[in-house]
């Protein structure tokens, strides 16, 4: 059996846990990286330079002792398929973080209001975007879609734009 094809252990909701520490932390994200700004003098790239410092430390250090406690081979060069998947992934990531920060920095509204416009936005459209994106990969495309996928579609964008447009001042 390959991988992909063993059966997972663990609790079958366990995903579900680690999916709602996201939300928590990328909800989070923009408000703090808001008030890490105005701790330096409302430089956000100031503030943006020490959340490339953290993914040093969680998205390098942390992975590799991972791997080391479970015995893994650091032969990334022989799998090159995974190694440049893997680094445009993080380019997206990097550069959407990058984005979101640039976004913070052009809304004319103060950190916490401009984090909850730009964040709402960002939250809203990011699930649409990867809906897409894996319906595209599907052998038929959107074709045989229930019309229920599309209404999730856009109540999530109109969700967005509701919280965004309304948001309590």
């Amino acid at each position: 059996m390959t991988d992909a094809t063993q059966k997972k252990k663990g609790p079958k909701m366990l995903w579900l846990v680690f999916a709602v520490a996201t939300c928590a932390t990328w909800g989070l994200y923009g408000a703090f990286l808001a008030k890490g700004a105005a701790g330096f003098d409302h430089n956000r790239m100031k503030a943006f330079f020490f959340v490339g410092v953290a993914y040093v430390l969680v998205a390098i250090i942390a992975p590799a002792v991972v791997m080391l406690v479970n015995g893994d081979s650091f032969d990334f060069l022989t799998h090159p398929k995974g190694l440049k998947l893997s680094l445009f992934a993080g380019i997206l990531g990097a550069v959407g973080a990058f984005t979101a920060l640039m976004g913070l920095s052009s809304n004319p509204l103060p950190g916490p209001q401009a984090a909850s416009q730009v964040m709402s936005v960002i939250f809203a459209g990011a699930p649409v975007v990867a809906a897409i994106y894996a319906v595209s990969q599907r052998a038929d495309g959107f074709s045989g879609l229930p019309w229920q996928f599309f209404l999730g579609l856009v109540l999530a964008a109109a969700g967005g734009a509701l919280v965004t447009l309304y948001k309590p001042a």
